[in-house]
């Protein structure tokens, strides 16, 4: 079983750069989202606390969010460097808007999910895919990770059996995590309405 985390919002985040392997802090809403994920990974886990490892990226801001869910969870954190977030290169950092500038003609065709692979020097989808799937199959305890946007949508697509477009296309959110488990992904996020706590079904994808 493998309970796995986005990191919270960055300020990053709010301008719209792809951080890719270069870091920024979390927001005040970030820092919100990651205390709530431990809180409600203290539900999910409660009375088995012992049985789970705590594997999180090396990056700042999953370090910064893996502190704030020990307060909650009290694990030791693991160093994880096949969770950290697929690098596009001299990309990273950078807006759409700077890379159209500084790289012309690059994005052409490009839609919201491919152009991550398309920078000339960033990691390919088939050695990110990899470093994840050689991750996956090393898991041999209750596990929760703390990783990335990208690397988390390829973490849960190799799981899961999906195709190239299908793992693009998931959604990552920020305020709760995915549950891994019996070929199934599960998101569990904050109660609606003010109601209990469940996972949601609009977030299950099962393998084929």
């Amino acid at each position: 079983m493998i309970y796995l985390l986005r990191h919270g919002e960055t300020v990053w985040n709010m301008a719209g750069r792809f951080q890719g392997q270069k870091d920024s802090q979390l927001t005040p809403r970030g820092i919100e989202q990651a205390d709530e994920a431990g809180s409600l990974l203290a539900n999910a886990i409660r009375g088995r606390e012992e049985q789970f490892e705590l594997h999180v990226s090396p990056l700042g801001r999953t370090r910064e969010t893996a502190a704030r869910i020990v307060r909650s969870v009290p694990l030791v954190a693991k160093d994880e460097p096949r969770l950290m977030e697929v690098t596009v290169g001299l990309w990273d950092g950078m807006t759409h808007y700077e890379i159209d500038m500084e790289y012309p003609g690059a994005l052409k065709g490009a839609d919201a999910f491919d152009w991550f692979f398309r920078s000339p020097n960033g990691e390919t989808f088939d050695d990110a895919c990899s470093r994840v799937a050689s991750w996956l199959s090393e898991i041999s305890a209750p596990t929760i990770a703390v990783s990335h946007g990208l690397t988390g949508r390829l973490i849960r697509g190799v799981y899961l059996g999906l195709s190239r477009r299908e793992m693009l296309e998931l959604p990552v959110p920020q305020n709760g995590f995915y549950r891994l488990s019996d070929g199934e992904a599960d998101f569990i996020g904050p109660p609606r309405n003010g109601g209990r706590q469940s996972p949601q079904k609009s977030g299950r994808f099962r393998a084929t």
